[in-house]
C-alpha cells in the first residue's frame, strides 16, 4: 500500500469506531469498542487506576491504547500539551487535569469523526483548556517551538511515514521539551502476508517497526536522552482469544506456531526523549 492508501484505511476504520459501527481496534476487539465497561477493562489491563477513568467523560475512552503516557510524563501545572492522535479524547482529558486552568491541551487527529466526537465530550466535560484540531501527525497544524510535551498513545506505529512524525514533534516541542510516547513495536520481522495486511495494519501490528529502528528514528531527528522507560509482551490472549486475530490467521493461512512467534514479538513501550535547549 501506498502512504495515500494507508491513511485513507487507517481514516475510514477510525472513523468507523468513532461512530460505533465496528467494533475493531488496537489489540482485542472482543475487549474494546464495545460497552465502556470493556473499554474500561482494557485501560484497566495497560495503566489507567479507576480514579482516573472517573474523570473523563463518558465515551472518552474507546479502548484504544497500549499505555498511560500521562501517567509518566510529569506535566506541571500551566505546561502546554500535543497529543498525537487525540481520538475520542481521554489523554487530553487526564492532561487538562495535570496542566491545570492555565495549561493548555492541543490534541489533534486526522479522522474528522474522532475530532466530532473528542469536542462533544469535552463541552460534555466542560473543559475550557483543552482544543481539539484536524490534522495529520506528519504535517502537525501547530507552531513552531510552541509545546512543552508532546504524548501518542499506540498512533505512530499507524503512520507510513514514522520519521516525518518525529521531526514534526521536534519542531513543534520548545527547547528542553519533552517527549512520552505509549507504542507498539516488534522484536522481529513479520511474514510478508500480515506486512501487506490491511486488517493488520489497522489493528497496530503490521505497521509497528522494529523496536531498535524505532528508538533510532527518534534519536536520527535530534532527540536526546532516549529511555525506554517500560516495555512489556503484550498479552498472547488478546490476541488468542480476539476474533479479529483469528480472521486475520485463518485468511492468510498462517500457522498456530507463526501466529505465536509473531504474537511473541509484540511489545508495548513507553518512550521518553528530550528536545535540547540549545
Amino acid at each position: 500500500m501506498d502512504k495515500d492508501s494507508t491513511k485513507k484505511i487507517v481514516r475510514l476504520n477510525y472513523a468507523k469506531i468513532a461512530s460505533k459501527e465496528n467494533k475493531s481496534c488496537c489489540a482485542s476487539a472482543n475487549l474494546c469498542c464495545g460497552t465502556t465497561n470493556l473499554a474500561d477493562d482494557l485501560s484497566k489491563q495497560i495503566g489507567y487506576s479507576d480514579k482516573e477513568l472517573k474523570e473523563v467523560p463518558d465515551g472518552s475512552n474507546l479502548g484504544l491504547g497500549c499505555g498511560n503516557p500521562v501517567a509518566l510524563a510529569s506535566l506541571k501545572v500551566g505546561e502546554t500539551v500535543l497529543d498525537l492522535g487525540s481520538g475520542a479524547g481521554i489523554d487530553c482529558f487526564l492532561a487538562a487535569k495535570r496542566v491545570g486552568k492555565n495549561g493548555k491541551i492541543i490534541g489533534v487527529d486526522m479522522t474528522p469523526e474522532m475530532i466530532w466526537k473528542a469536542k462533544e465530550n469535552a463541552e460534555k466535560g466542560k473543559f475550557e483548556n483543552v482544543e481539539f484540531r484536524l490534522g495529520e501527525i506528519e504535517n502537525l497544524p501547530v507552531d513552531d517551538s510552541s509545546v512543552d510535551v508532546v504524548i501518542s498513545n499506540c498512533v505512530i506505529n499507524l503512520s507510513p511515514d514514522k520519521k516525518e512524525v518525529f521531526k514534526e514533534t521536534f519542531r513543534v516541542l520548545k527547547p528542553g521539551g519533552r517527549l512520552m510516547i505509549s507504542d507498539i513495536v516488534l522484536l522481529k520481522g513479520l511474514p510478508d502476508k500480515i506486512k501487506e495486511s490491511v486488517e493488520a495494519y489497522v489493528g497496530c501490528v503490521s505497521g509497528a517497526m522494529l523496536r531498535d529502528e524505532y528508538i533510532k528514528v527518534i534519536k536520527e531527528v535530534g532527540f536526546q536522552d532516549i529511555k525506554i522507560i517500560e516495555e512489556v509482551k503484550v498479552p498472547q490472549e488478546l490476541f488468542i482469544n480476539d476474533t479479529s486475530t483469528q480472521t486475520i490467521i485463518e485468511d492468510l493461512h498462517i500457522s498456530p506456531k507463526k501466529a505465536k512467534e509473531v504474537i511473541n514479538s509484540i511489545r508495548s513501550i513507553k518512550v521518553q526523549a528530550i528536545k535540547p535547549k540549545k
